[in-house]
């Protein structure tokens, strides 16, 4: 199923500091574009980033993450790696939940990280969590730096998903966890009519309202349904070399936080 992005008769007439931009579907976006795409689309949401994705999903997010944190075990390096960090949102919660370990967070948006920091700031974690600006197919660090690694919806605008997560497996020690939280489209036809609904109808709409850049969030809609099945992004991360690879359903399905070991 593909998302088009609406036209200036179904956004409304555009205003002066809204500049009207047009991304092509994920299925026929060429790997550059999608990096282009994804750059661009980071690069204007970040004002009001942290309150849509709050908003939007109804402050699920920060439910989502937490769980993720609670999984989290820690013990040989005490070192923690969040990949494609945004605002550092799970590289905060991660901090604050376990008091004993120093984090980094990579993005490859500049302006998100300087959100970022401010973040950490008026959390005083300066002294434990440091963002820095890389990619996540090649990530800056030596073999078997941290305990764990792990991308909050992240992994769906990365092309070449198994690379990101091999890399990330690289990176993590041996026996230590490699985490993925990743929205999904739901399956069953009923929760298909309701997810389709809201993505492509309702999230556009007040994001037309209320972001610069309201096509990021068709591009949104279009990369959360354009992402593999819970079954084979497990495969995917066995494909990457990760052993006892576990799935958890949250909020009957509209996420899964993915775990595997080094």
């Amino acid at each position: 199923m593909t998302v088009q992005t609406p036209d200036t008769r179904e956004a409304g007439p555009p205003r002066e500091d809204r500049p009207e931009r047009r991304y092509p579907p994920v299925k026929e976006a060429t790997v550059k574009q999608r990096i282009e795409m994804v750059k661009d689309i980071f690069s204007t949401v970040t004002e009001r980033y942290d309150f849509l994705n709050h908003f939007l999903s109804l402050r699920r997010d920060v439910a989502w993450r937490r769980f993720a944190v609670r999984k989290m075990s820690f013990g040989g390096t005490c070192r923690f790696l969040d990949v494609a960090t945004g605002t550092a949102d799970l590289a905060i919660g991660a901090a604050l939940r376990h008091p004993g370990i120093t984090v980094a967070g990579v993005d490859f948006t500049g302006e998100m990280l300087e959100a970022g920091r401010l973040k950490i700031a008026r959390k005083g974690l300066s002294d434990r969590v440091r963002l820095l600006e890389g990619d996540a197919l090649a990530l800056p660090f030596k073999d078997g730096a941290f305990d764990v690694a792990a991308m909050a919806f992240g992994i769906r605008n990365i092309p070449d998903k198994v690379r990101a997560l091999r890399e990330m497996a690289r990176v993590v020690a041996p026996g230590g966890q490699v985490m993925v939280l990743e929205m999904a489209f739901t399956r069953n036809w009923f929760s298909r009519l309701l997810y389709h609904s809201y993505l492509n109808r309702i999230l556009p709409c007040i994001a037309r309202r209320i972001s610069i850049n309201p096509s990021a969030y068709y591009y949104l809609a279009d990369s959360i349904m354009d992402f593999p099945s819970p079954d084979r992004f497990s495969r995917m991360m066995e494909e990457a070399g990760l052993t006892r690879v576990e799935r958890f359903k949250l909020t009957f399905g509209a996420t899964y936080l993915y775990l595997g070991r080094k």
